[in-house]
């Protein structure tokens, strides 16, 4: 059953560097499998200021976000897949302003972005990231093995965040106050 929400599948990550690049690298894909219709699938390493304003200027606000991106997280193995719920919640001040100033100097980076979308009140209710392990940072322009072989399964678990008005994925929760150590 389609979904009658407004969504955004956003890429995020640098290109070049091997699984770390699992968005970038499965955006066509991405684009000629799941965009159209209610569905928007989009790079979103743009810069957190210039996709605030983006959103701000929507004429019909995304009902649902989904963030395609791969960070180093202990205790998985290459090619694990967590999907997280973001929750909102803000880190200090202090962790902002860092936030924004990373993403001044380029600095590509979902928790920034997420963290400076929540400060601007873009985000809808609904906000999810398929989160690939991508193990240690490599440069390379294709994806390993481990992670090749789990696009089905990535493909299969976005297609369902953005088509089910329902979520009925068990996700893990994500907080804009508990993603720092607050060491700025």
């Amino acid at each position: 059953m389609g979904s009658s929400k407004n969504v955004l599948i956003g890429t995020v990550g640098y290109h070049l560097l091997r699984n770390h690049s699992v968005g970038p690298i499965l955006l066509p894909q991405l684009q000629s499998t799941l965009d159209g219709g209610s569905v928007v699938v989009e790079e979103m390493n743009w810069g957190p200021i210039a996709i605030v304003q983006y959103f701000q200027t929507l004429k019909k606000p995304f009902d649902r976000v989904i963030f395609l991106v791969a960070i180093e997280r202990p205790e998985r193995n290459i090619g694990d897949i967590s999907v997280y719920q973001w929750l909102g919640h803000l880190p200090s001040e202090k962790q902002i302003q860092a936030c924004v100033g990373d993403a001044a100097t380029g600095v590509i980076s979902v928790e920034n972005l997420l963290v400076i979308g929540e400060h601007f009140k873009i985000w809808p209710e609904e906000v999810f990231l398929v989160d690939v392990e991508p193990g240690a940072e490599q440069a390379g322009e294709y994806l390993s093995a481990e992670v090749e072989a789990k696009i089905p399964e990535i493909l299969r678990i976005l297609e369902k965040l953005s088509q089910e008005n329902y979520i009925v994925l068990e996700t893990k929760k994500l907080r804009g106050d508990t993603l720092f150590e607050e060491n700025v």
